[in-house]
């Protein structure tokens, strides 16, 4: 298996497991930056390698009067202002080619969200900047199918590659996830990472915003983990209810800690089987 580097941070292999975590948006960036000093902390005193992520723009939205964040500019700003005051790397959604090489200048991760996995040029675009693309599976896709995207970017020249799980399409208004997926898509070579909160989503659940199941996120946190992955991705918030985006399925930051101790438990057991 690769294992891939995010700054002082090594991803994959039989490397303990990392977090990725932070709000869905960037709300303002007192706000954004106390969430992610918040969970800093928590991460520090449990010693688990962090990447923050926060979103400058929610393309893909329910309605047209959602909120979607502060833009590509004010938003690169506010995350290149979060990662220097925390010390710790940064990723955040791209969603079209024009992005990438300004994100690029930015980021430490280049996300390729869901809905544009299957976007060739967009993909290409993004292992051309040489930066790390975490790419989400498609709520549409087989786990097996991730090779082609895999593929694009390679044909790029870049190995520096992340799949995360974020659940499948299950009729309508609902997400499954099938934790088969997690040893499958690990197959291919590179690191997995679990979705954890849009894995308990309910795209378009709330008629014109989506909703979700908080209530899983534990469960199938610790079911992830429990399988093997090599990194965590959550959204997490101090207060769900406030949040302009995703709130139904993000983690209250205070029941942060208690869910990492768990993984960490696990992810011991489980990395002498990697």
């Amino acid at each position: 298996m690769n294992t891939v580097h995010v700054g002082k941070i090594e991803i994959g292999g039989k490397n303990p497991i990392a977090l990725i975590a932070g709000p869905c948006v960037i709300e303002d960036r007192e706000r954004t930056l106390k969430i992610g000093r918040g969970i800093k902390a928590i991460a520090d005193r449990l010693g688990i390698p962090y990447i923050f992520k926060a979103s400058y723009d929610k393309a893909n939205r329910s309605s047209y009067q959602s909120f979607r964040g502060p833009g590509l500019k004010d938003g690169l700003e506010t995350l290149d202002f979060i990662k220097k005051e925390l010390g710790v790397p940064v990723l955040s959604d791209i969603h079209d080619i024009t992005q990438v090489e300004p994100a690029a200048a930015v980021l430490d991760v280049l996300q390729i969200p869901a809905f544009l996995c299957r976007q060739t040029d967009l993909v290409y675009s993004a292992g051309r900047t040489g930066r790390v693309v975490n790419v989400k599976k498609g709520q549409f896709l087989a786990p097996l199918d991730m090779k082609n995207v895999i593929a694009k970017i390679r044909e790029a020249g870049n190995e520096k590659i992340l799949l995360t799980e974020r659940g499948f399409s299950f009729g309508y208004n609902n997400l499954v996830v099938d934790m088969r997926s997690l040893p499958i898509m690990r197959s291919l070579g590179y690191p997995v990472v679990f979705d954890a909160t849009h894995s308990v989503q309910l795209p378009g659940g709330a008629g014109t915003t989506s909703s979700g199941q908080r209530e899983f996120v534990s469960y199938l946190t610790r079911a992830a983990v429990g399988i093997g992955i090599d990194a965590l991705f959550m959204e997490v918030h101090d207060n769900p209810a406030e949040a302009l985006s995703d709130g139904p399925n993000m983690l209250y930051l205070d029941q942060l800690e208690d869910l990492l101790q768990d993984v960490l438990a696990l992810d011991a057991v489980v990395r002498r089987h990697k």
